[in-house]
């Protein structure tokens, strides 16, 4: 069997407990939190796996050293006493990638040139010959980072953010991070169980999660590559196995809508919705949510409003006390989460939340927060026995602290209601100027080699139809038919 080795995945603040989740239902062993990522071991295929499978994770590391450095000649020495000959093999480029918290190591270049140095001069003395440096598309990434003075070294399996999943085809201004997105809807729990509403869906990232989650896709499939696929040992059959596996993927009963009030969204969430071949899972239409009327079934909303930020209205706290009304008297029964940054936005809203859970939206310190929506006065609604908040809502709040606020926020709120047209833009939920991502439609999801040789092993069952040979990668068409911030950041901090 295996030797299982120390690997890290790194995700958001927020976000530990989920992707811990995810780890253990995957079957990784000795799961532990941690700041902004969680450590876990396994063997070569829990660690493809963990790339291919999650949905919570940014990055997943390999440790290859762990060492006391207290000073530039201490680093440089206990790196050059790795044999490099074991992972960056004759003519292979490599990167070096830094992050430090340290009074002795104050610069992060500092320390990747020092790595960078130790290494090369390794190959230098051993070969005669030096490894070039590739800082776009190199064959080896290494991960560096120092806490004072403790450094761990890592081979960085990944390559590119793995919320870069890969579907995206164009975007909107401030869209969702896939990996938020993903860790709000594994947070609120819905399983697929009930329908699912976006009514401010932007690009459409919350409604595609949604979906992969729904049909417990791996949000693997679209990428175009990982960077432990350049690795001297790396398993070309073992990872082909894990990429052609959908025994665990299950059927959805119920579908998923998305609104928008600015037609370019709809548009674009459309477009996003179609290139990850899930068009028969996702409604999207332009709709404003002060018209919205009850679902008629029953049904989860996640929404993701403006904060005031890089997206505003001429007036952010009359949207969120008309969100507020419209949960009240139209989504009696059902279940909301919101998604915000400001206290004053949360006070508008009118509603008592269940349950708080502070997250980070890039480095906006937000709460993500649950309201049990119930027809009529809340006394008769206990009296038939409903329940607001659960027990384990309850045990949840216990542990959560609340993030500080901006103090400025006021000011600048009383600034805003002199200037009708607000600090952005005049009134729309999501009035989007489109950024297109043209690297994304030249660059497939999948190399074709890996198409051709799926095909040709006759590995797809054709009950999932034929790949999708212009994207490269697994297509989910037709009736889901498949072919191909500050001191207090976690241990493993995310840059990307």
């Amino acid at each position: 069997m295996e030797q299982e080795f120390e690997l890290i995945a790194k995700t958001f603040m927020g976000l530990e407990p989920v992707l811990a989740q995810e780890l253990t239902q995957m079957g990784a062993n000795n799961v532990q939190i941690g700041r902004r990522m969680v450590s876990f071991t396994g063997n070569k295929e829990t660690m493809y796996r963990a790339n291919f499978q999650l949905h919570t994770a940014i990055r997943i590391l390999k440790p290859i050293a762990h060492f006391k450095a207290r000073s530039a000649e201490d680093m440089y020495d206990e790196v050059k006493k790795i044999d490099w000959s074991q992972y960056i093999m004759k003519g292979k480029t490599f990167s070096v990638d830094s992050v430090v918290y340290s009074e002795e190591f104050r610069n992060s270049r500092f320390v990747t040139y020092k790595v960078k140095d130790a290494i090369v001069d390794q190959f230098r003395e051993t070969t005669g010959t030096r490894p070039n440096i590739s800082v776009s598309n190199p064959d080896i990434r290494l991960n560096i980072h120092i806490a004072e003075d403790k450094a761990t070294l890592s081979l960085d399996s990944s390559g590119e953010s793995l919320h870069r999943r890969g579907y995206r085809q164009e975007s909107v201004e401030a869209p969702l991070n896939e990996v938020l997105a993903a860790g709000m809807i594994l947070m609120s729990g819905w399983k697929g169980d009930t329908d699912f509403i976006d009514p401010m869906c932007g690009s459409g990232t919350i409604l595609i999660e949604a979906a992969l989650i729904a049909r417990n896709i791996s949000p693997g499939v679209f990428r175009k590559a990982f960077a432990f696929e350049k690795w001297p040992d790396f398993d070309q059959g073992l990872f082909d196995e894990i990429y052609n596996d959908d025994s665990q993927e299950k059927a959805f009963e119920h579908h998923i809508y998305g609104y928008d009030v600015d037609m370019k969204a709809v548009n674009t969430a459309r477009l996003n919705v179609k290139a990850a071949g899930l068009t028969q899972l996702i409604t999207v239409e332009q709709k404003d949510f002060k018209d919205f009327t009850k679902p008629t079934e029953k049904s989860l909303i996640i929404m993701n409003p403006p904060y005031g930020e890089r997206i505003s209205t001429p007036n952010l706290l009359a949207t969120y006390k008309m969100i507020g009304e419209r949960l009240k008297h139209e989504f009696g029964g059902n279940e909301a989460w919101i998604l915000s940054y400001r206290e004053e936005c949360f006070d508008q809203i009118g509603l008592k939340p269940s349950l708080k859970i502070p997250v980070y939206n890039g480095s906006l310190e937000c709460e993500f927060r649950k309201y049990s929506l119930f027809e009529g006065k809340m006394k008769a609604f206990r009296a038939e026995g409903g329940i607001v908040k659960t027990a384990e809502d309850k045990r949840e709040m216990a542990q959560k602290h609340r993030f500080k606020k901006n103090r400025e926020f006021k000011k600048r709120l009383e600034e805003e209601s002199n200037n009708e047209a607000g600090d952005i833009r005049s009134f729309t939920f999501h009035k989007h100027e489109l950024e297109s991502f043209e690297d994304r439609k030249r660059n497939p999801r999948r190399r074709d080699d890996r198409n051709e040789r799926s095909e040709q092993r006759g590995k797809r069952d054709n009950r999932f139809g034929s790949r999708d040979k212009r994207k490269g990668g697994k297509c989910f068409d037709k009736g889901m038919k498949r072919s191909n911030f500050n001191q207090e950041r976690s241990h493993f901090d995310e840059e990307d």
